[in-house]
């Protein structure tokens, strides 16, 4: 029992990768949308090293949680057959995609014409990437992973850090793109998080094994669940508040929000992870 921080090497991974999933689609919407501006397309490219670096880092800390960098290899030895090797298949491809069309765009060597194909192929391999992690975790024999919320929950990840994180580095960039729609795209998804937050409380009592009771692997999680929306509430109002106010948000208060969402997730995915339990001699809920 904990709040399933042992599991840091795969927290980071998954909320670093599904924030810029979310990222990735909206600074490429943004890059589209500044297709008369060519050196406002460059800023916003050269910003976009950011998503790449956060990338990478996710991916070297999964590496970590293999206990050996060179098993990381092993891990795609049954793509198509495992979802484990689809996730870090479909990581890999999402990464190598965007990250080449990243490097020839800044070079200024991507041809006009496949630079928009490019990216929008780049942006649904992010989104196929956050399916594929949810697949990972659908487990019948873990019932605390085998349902929709892990689906929903990781999703909402992507849309509360990745909008941020792109409204940071378009702000970084001297460029903006419809902050007030993506704005709210977040504040929807922190709602729907509130909502997911509170259904799956009161499921786990529902859930035991013979061995355990799902409400009685995480003993402070409904404490953990108001700090981290606290912190998703206290991020959101640092992009939010001065849009309300009609002016544009300055880089040290999005810098700000984008750090205390991603504290919020990484507390909302520790907790996911501490909530593993398998099914055992039996298993009710």
């Amino acid at each position: 029992m904990g709040n399933g921080w042992h599991e840091w090497p795969l927290v980071l991974f998954t909320v670093l990768g599904q924030c810029v999933a979310g990222g990735l689609i909206v600074m490429g919407l943004g890059w589209m949308a500044a297709k008369d501006d060519s050196a406002r397309q460059l800023r916003i490219t050269r910003s976009m090293f950011f998503l790449w670096l956060l990338m990478g880092v996710g991916f070297i800390a999964s590496m970590m949680h293999l206990g050996s960098p060179l098993r990381a290899f092993n891990s795609l030895n049954r793509v198509g057959a495992s979802a484990l090797s689809n996730e870090i298949a479909a990581g890999s491809l999402f990464f190598a995609v965007g990250g080449f069309w990243w490097l020839l765009a800044v070079l200024g060597k991507m041809p006009a014409a496949l630079g928009k194909i490019w990216l929008i192929v780049s942006m649904a391999l992010g989104v196929a990437f956050v399916v594929a992690m949810t697949r990972v975790y659908q487990i019948d024999t873990v019932p605390t992973w085998h349902t929709a919320y892990t689906t929903v929950g990781f999703f909402l990840t992507m849309l509360l850090g990745g909008p941020l994180l792109a409204a940071l580095l378009l702000r970084l960039a001297g460029s903006t793109f419809n902050g007030a729609t993506f704005a709210t795209l977040s504040v929807a998804a922190l709602l729907a998080s509130l909502a997911l937050v509170m259904l799956q409380g009161m499921s786990l009592s529902a859930v035991h094994s013979s061995v355990v009771q799902a409400d009685a692997l995480v003993p402070d999680y409904a404490l953990l669940q108001v700090w981290r929306m606290l912190l998703l509430v206290a991020g959101l109002g640092c992009w939010i508040c001065p849009l309300v106010m009609r002016r544009q948000p300055r880089a040290i208060s999005l810098f700000a929000g984008v750090t205390l969402v991603l504290v919020g997730e990484l507390i909302g995915r520790g907790l996911f992870y501490g909530l593993h339990m398998t099914v055992g001699m039996a298993v009710a809920g």
